[in-house]
């Protein structure tokens, strides 16, 4: 192993090179080097020891110069080792010593300036250039290596209802479990259900139990930037050595993906690569797998090899725990009823809800007031305003109808065959959950019906789809439609 990196080329030009001794700079790198190879991961060492180079030491100031190849190495190194660098220099040399550390993209050798001679190098001479070691492309080709995730995104966090209590059952036992328990893991969604959210936790809570774990999330678009840059500037063995090497990837709307051919197959490598290593990956979508366009059908096919778990649109009691519970941690409780009446009326994602809280907040505190149902309706009346125009059972029915190849005057007919019965059925069921017309209200826009034969479509569908992933696809399909 080169263990001296960039300045060991250099320092082997060198006619008289320094003893190791107590007190030679190159004997407590050599020593430090030692030691970190111990205590450090391979990983680790490689990817952040190595790659630092001894540059220069000043004998009046008792000061040692360290180099890092680049700003974010440099940051980290800051951050993470410089206390034990700091600590191992002190146990080595027989006298206080100053580290610093500074950004050396030129990989320069190894420079001593003494008291009495503030210009003179190790033995005397001028060490020879390498004219060929230049600053290549390849070695400007940076990704940010940290994990991007937000501390503020954990389970306990998380509020749990049946619409995603499957997606945060499987998140635990991957976060407990990771590169073991359902490799990958897909999550598909609408926006603002919370699939983020869970795979932010899991990083989060793998973190906690194995800090020095290699992690990052990214958002699709970062990824095919990545992969841009690194087309650019011929980095591509860099991009794959980073992504190949992580313990868990954690990757946010594959759907942008489509159509990026070349950045598919770079993922399919890195998938591979790190699936054969036991890496965890996780992977979002706001669609279900085999019904992603532009996508590779051998990215599909692995992509289902896994876990795959839809998160549904939050129900109504569901909807009401979320918005106590944020309006709690701002400081200014809302009591049930309120919570209810703004559940009823948003009723698509977690953001809209967050949204509406955020209004109400701000109506009350600039007002002055009580958080009262009149107080809320005044404060999201454009919001309703909106709301209400954009879903009616009409519209519904429509929707459905459309979605299950049959006519909108079926809705309304005494036909009983099954292909249309149960899009009717579902239709009510949907007139229930994204409306506020009545039972009998809702019976009469069928064809007059009773209001007893729409609560028994509303109890059947609703339970069936507690259970049945394809319905509840299907109606979420519909739902977007509805609202888009």
């Amino acid at each position: 192993m080169d263990r001296y990196n960039g300045s060991s080329k250099n320092m082997s030009n060198l006619q008289n090179p320094p003893t190791l001794n107590s007190s030679s700079p190159l004997g407590f790198w050599d020593s430090t080097l030692g030691n970190l190879s111990r205590e450090l991961s391979p990983q680790q060492f490689k990817t952040w020891i190595q790659p630092l180079s001894l540059l220069s030491y000043d004998e009046s100031e008792q000061l040692l110069t360290i180099g890092a190849p680049n700003r974010f190495k440099l940051d980290w190194i800051k951050k993470t080792f410089s206390d034990r660098l700091q600590e191992l220099a002190s146990q080595y040399f027989s006298h206080p010593i100053t580290l610093n550390f500074v950004l050396n993209v030129e990989g320069g050798a190894l420079e001593v300036t003494k008291p009495s001679e503030p210009q003179e190098r190790f033995g005397g001479v001028e060490p020879a250039v390498d004219q060929d070691a230049t600053f290549t492309e390849e070695q400007s080709f940076e990704i940010e290596d940290h994990s991007k995730l937000n501390p503020n995104l954990t389970f306990d966090t998380f509020v749990t209802g049946k619409a995603n209590q499957l997606a945060r059952a499987a998140s635990i036992q991957v976060a407990h479990n990771p590169g073991t328990s359902y490799n990958p893991m897909f999550l598909y969604g609408g926006v603002g259900l919370g699939k983020t959210h869970l795979i932010h936790a899991i990083g989060n809570h793998l973190l906690k139990e194995k800090p020095n774990a290699r992690i990052r999330y990214i958002h699709a678009e970062q990824y095919v930037s990545d992969v841009v840059r690194a087309y650019q500037q011929k980095a591509f063995d860099r991009f794959k050595r980073y992504y190949h090497s992580l313990d868990l990837l954690l990757i946010d709307d594959i759907q942008f993906f489509s159509g990026k051919s070349r950045t598919q197959e770079e993922f399919f490598y890195a998938f591979e690569a790190l699936l054969s290593n036991k890496a965890q990956v996780i992977i979002t979508s706001d669609t279900y797998p085999k019904e992603m366009a532009g996508i590779d059908d051998r990215l599909i096919s692995r992509f289902d090899s896994g876990l795959t778990v839809a998160i549904e649109p939050p129900e109504l009691e569901m909807r009401v725990a979320i918005l106590m519970k944020k309006a709690l941690s701002e400081g200014i409780p809302m009591s049930e009823d309120v919570a209810f009446f703004v559940a009823k009326h948003l009723r698509s994602n977690v953001r809209e809800l967050e949204g509406a809280l955020r209004k109400i907040l701000a109506f009350v505190r600039f007002h002055g007031k009580e958080v009262t149902i009149d107080v809320a309706r005044t404060a999201l009346k454009d919001l309703l305003s909106i709301q209400n125009r954009q879903i009616s059972v009409e519209n519904i029915q429509k929707a459905v109808a459309d979605f299950y190849s049959i006519k909108v005057a079926d809705m309304y007919s005494k036909k009983r065959p099954a292909n249309i019965a149960r899009p009717r059925q579902i239709a009510m069921f949907m007139a229930k959950e994204l409306t506020q017309k009545s039972l009998p209200e809702i019976g009469e826009l069928f064809g007059g019906r009773d209001h007893t034969t729409v609560l028994h479509a509303v109890r059947k569908i609703g339970e069936e789809r507690s259970h049945d992933g394809q319905l509840n696809h299907e109606i979420h399909v519909i739902e977007q439609t509805l609202k888009s």
